[in-house]
């Protein structure tokens, strides 16, 4: 089962959102406080499954309204996604992927695996 790993940092708090098989499949900013934090788990739950998708690597963009999945390319040539709220902050992103299937593959994760995933507080 999924889960959201909420953590303490040497500055604040982060959460990674780990598929069932371990495999971190989103991860967060660093906020000041735990309450915070949590706050962008159930951000992350509730607009991850309705989120639109926005494809920055073709051209024309179509732009998508928030709560959205933005793809895009990174310097190093690795495709990733970025989940933005309805107030268009960024509350979560995927590592870099290799292939745009596999950086589509993670959104669907994301999409289908937050709802449900339960919490582990490692502080």
């Amino acid at each position: 089962m999924a889960k959201f790993v909420v953590k303490k940092t040497s500055t604040g708090f982060k959460f990674d959102l780990k598929a069932g098989n371990g495999e971190t499949i989103a991860t967060s900013e660093v906020y000041s406080t735990e309450k915070s934090c949590l706050n962008g788990v159930e951000s992350v739950k509730v607009n991850a499954p309705i989120a639109n998708y926005e494809d920055l690597t073709e051209e024309p963009v179509k732009p998508a309204v928030n709560p959205k999945f933005e793809m895009y390319e990174d310097k190093a040539g690795e495709f990733r996604f970025r989940l933005k709220a309805r107030n268009g902050e960024i509350i979560a992103t995927s590592e870099g992927y290799k292939a745009k299937a596999s950086c589509l593959n993670g959104i669907e994760s994301v999409r289908k695996n937050a709802p449900v995933a339960t919490m582990e507080s490692v502080l």
